[in-house]
């Protein structure tokens, strides 16, 4: 069984372009992100932001942004 990486917010802010820890917290609040707590320590699995990922990409892919000209 291969194994997931697992980052923590500052690592999964880094990952996800070098967004705002606030940012990845904020997500993981309204449930974009589901985290892992391993004792009191909050872990996002490598797996879950390649997923949250390709979810923007699918979302950004078929829905053209208000205001852009086609």
């Amino acid at each position: 069984m291969a194994t997931d990486a697992l980052h923590s917010v500052e690592s999964a802010a880094r990952f996800l372009g070098g967004i705002s820890v606030w940012t990845v917290r904020a997500w993981l609040s309204q449930g974009r992100i589901k985290r892992t707590k391993i004792g009191r320590r909050t872990m996002i699995r490598e797996s879950e932001l390649m997923r949250f990922i390709e979810e923007g990409e699918k979302r950004h892919s078929t829905d053209p942004s208000p205001g852009w000209p086609e």
